[in-house]
């Protein structure tokens, strides 16, 4: 492409060129060997011409002395001829060559075509530089990017922690490799398959590794990329992007971000001529138009299957559905393994321990803090990364990067150490929650501490139990804060605990009948208010409903922070020694050390377990938390913070 436009703008050059050395030629009487129309005639009266030829208007001819001249006739001079008879002068007349039509044609429409082939250069500049002109030429065409099997590719091998979605597309790996084997028998392979799944949890991933495996190509849109702003462009684009791939059938379209096309219809503005779902009728009319003798599969992904357009999930077009889940803790071990692989890991790190310690999180966040552990051994001058960096790598992830800079003041620190101790003492006695793993009073992100905990499995169902500790649990920074300071200096780093508790117990309430109410829901669930449903219909509940639920809620989480209170009481002494300790360690990490720090014993650290930015001993001048600080708040994005 780089060498056909350089090619042309040559040609345009010397075209360019050619036209105005043309427009710029010198007259003939300024050229070598012409001499002037007066001398011509001086030298004709003196009688030194011999003879003369006359061709358009330009004169040549032989003197007496034997040399020839050349000159131009004015075309008004109706003398000439008698002054050559006068002078016996031999002369004859030829008339110019008159220039053939497809030359006249040629010198007509030169300047046009000049015109055009500089408009053409002008549209594909624009159009690799993104400009207006170029947009508007590649409006209406396809922005689905082919992918080859050489390029870049990816299979079942690259793919960890979800195997059950591997297997349940692996047969349309099969198909793809020996379609007549499936048509023999005269089966059908889906249409359409539908990946479903959280964001991170790899979807993309997925679809590009049985493209992979089969070796087709692999045709990649986003939903977002078929609307514009004017009508019918989604659909001409649908249509060209299924063009392309019956041309390079087998192969796959994998549309990521389905619903941002295919919600479902009749639940925005604009009814049926919005753009949008004229983009969907044209695709459920191009996924009717082929069958699955072209071999061509559609794969879509997406995190909000519940907003799909119905007719969009009906047998004959995505009628398989495959569920991508986030990864549990032998997954995780897995995803990690993949990332590390290649990686220098020193002997030390545990991938099973890091698996443990990151519950919820995806295969995209395994990846980035995989990665963040490499930059802080880069950082440190390290060889290989080690167990320390992977630490700090998961509390970066988890709850941001250490604030070393914000300045604390003692009594700000000497709160954040109790509200912290606090959630760790209920976490650790109240039964039901999971292990505490981290304690600390270094700022990172909107908190002023932390404490975290490291569950020992997966879990996919809580008790009542278990939930009423976890609520317990969050009341604790606020009650270790009025136990030892007095309710009337207790400070506002409870604020993201009372909303994270208020929360649960609602939902106890309202979708798991954990109260007196019973097993009754009460709330709308997301389809609805996210369709405009719950907006528009009557409100299901009455007043007295609406209050016995705000009763319900208050009863538990009033019995909550008794249960706090009463446990922080019972074990005071353990509470002042796990801040005290705070107050000297800033942090404190694993079970052991929480432990010994409640028992009073003395702390001791190698050299490189002090390496870890989290667990540096306090030093420095005191420090003084900006106005309006709140100390001890709970991050938002961390799900474990409080067990």
């Amino acid at each position: 492409m780089r060498k056909n436009s350089n090619l042309l703008f040559l040609v345009v050059f010397l075209l360019l060129v050619v036209a105005f050395q043309k427009l710029n030629a010198p007259a003939p009487d300024k050229e070598p060997g012409v001499i002037p129309y007066s001398e011509f005639l001086t030298k004709l009266e003196i009688g030194a011409v011999v003879s003369a030829e006359l061709e358009g208007d330009i004169m040549r001819g032989n003197l007496r002395d034997g040399s020839s001249f050349k000159t131009r006739v004015p075309p008004n001079d109706a003398f000439l001829a008698d002054r050559l008879e006068r002078r016996n002068v031999r002369f004859s007349v030829n008339a110019p060559p008159e220039p053939s039509l497809l030359g006249q044609l040629f010198l007509a429409l030169l300047p046009f075509a000049i015109l055009v082939v500089l408009w053409v250069v002008l549209i594909r500049w624009m159009a690799k530089s993104g400009g207006p002109l170029g947009r508007m030429q590649n409006f209406v065409g396809s922005k689905a990017k082919l992918l080859t099997w050489d390029q870049r590719r990816v299979t079942f091998a690259d793919v960890a922690g979800i195997d059950e979605a591997k297997e349940e597309v692996r047969e349309i790996v099969e198909y793809l490799r020996d379609p007549r084997k499936f048509q023999a028998l005269g089966a059908k392979i889906p249409k359409g398959v539908l990946l479903i799944g959280p964001t991170g949890t790899g979807k993309t991933l997925l679809a590009r590794a049985v493209a992979g495996e089969a070796n087709v190509p692999f045709l990649t849109i986003s939903g977002s990329d078929f609307v514009e702003m004017f009508v019918g462009v989604g659909a001409s684009r649908v249509r060209e992007m299924f063009e392309q791939a019956k041309k390079n059938a087998p192969c796959i379209v994998f549309i990521d971000e389905i619903d941002a096309v295919g919600r479902h219809r009749g639940a925005g503005l604009g009814g049926g001529n919005d753009e949008r779902e004229q983009t969907l009728n044209q695709i459920l009319v191009e996924m009717d138009g082929f069958d699955t003798h072209e071999a061509v599969i559609i794969v879509a992904a997406t995190n909000r299957p519940d907003i799909l357009d119905p007719a969009l999930l009906r047998p004959g077009r995505f009628d398989r559905q495959v569920t991508v889940p986030l990864p549990d803790v032998v997954g995780r071990e897995k995803i990690l393994a993949v990332h590390v692989r290649g990686k220098p890991i020193a002997p030390d790190v545990d991938l099973k321990v890091i698996a443990r310690g990151t519950v919820h999180f995806s295969g995209a966040d395994l990846a980035n803090l995989v990665n963040e552990a490499l930059l802080f051994a880069a950082r440190r001058n390290k060889k290989m990364a080690a167990r320390s960096d992977f630490e700090d790598a998961k509390d970066k992830v988890m709850m941001g990067t250490a604030r070393r800079s914000l300045v604390v003041s003692d009594e700000d620190k000497k709160i954040t150490a109790y509200h912290e101790a606090g959630h760790a003492i209920v976490g650790l006695r109240v039964p039901g929650n999971e292990p505490v793993h981290k304690v600390t009073i270094i700022p990172r992100g909107r908190a002023l501490g932390m404490t975290l905990a490291l569950p020992e499995r997966d879990r996919f169902n809580y008790t009542k139990d278990q939930l009423n500790a976890q609520l317990a649990m969050m009341f604790g920074g606020r009650k270790a804060e009025e136990i030892i300071f007095g309710k009337s200096s207790c400070t506002t780093g409870a604020a993201s605990d009372i909303e994270k508790a208020t929360e649960l117990a609602r939902r106890m309430v309202t979708e798991w009948g954990f109260s007196s109410l019973g097993p009754i829901r009460f709330s709308a669930s997301e389809r609805e208010i996210f369709l405009g449903r719950a907006i528009t219909e009557r409100q299901q509940m009455s007043e007295q409903t609406m209050r016995r639920i705000d009763d319900a809620v208050e009863k538990i989480v009033k019995r909550a922070q008794e249960t706090a209170e009463e446990t922080l009481l019972k074990h005071r002494e353990e509470l002042d020694r796990l801040a005290e300790a705070l107050l000297q360690y800033e942090t404190l990490t694993g079970s052991d050390e929480i432990e010994r720090a409640m028992r009073g014993e003395t702390i001791v650290r190698t050299e490189n377990e002090w390496v870890n930015e989290s667990i540096v001993p306090a030093s420095g001048p005191p420090k003084k938390a900006p106005e309006g600080e709140p100390s001890g708040v709970q991050p938002e994005n961390d799900p474990d913070a409080h067990g």
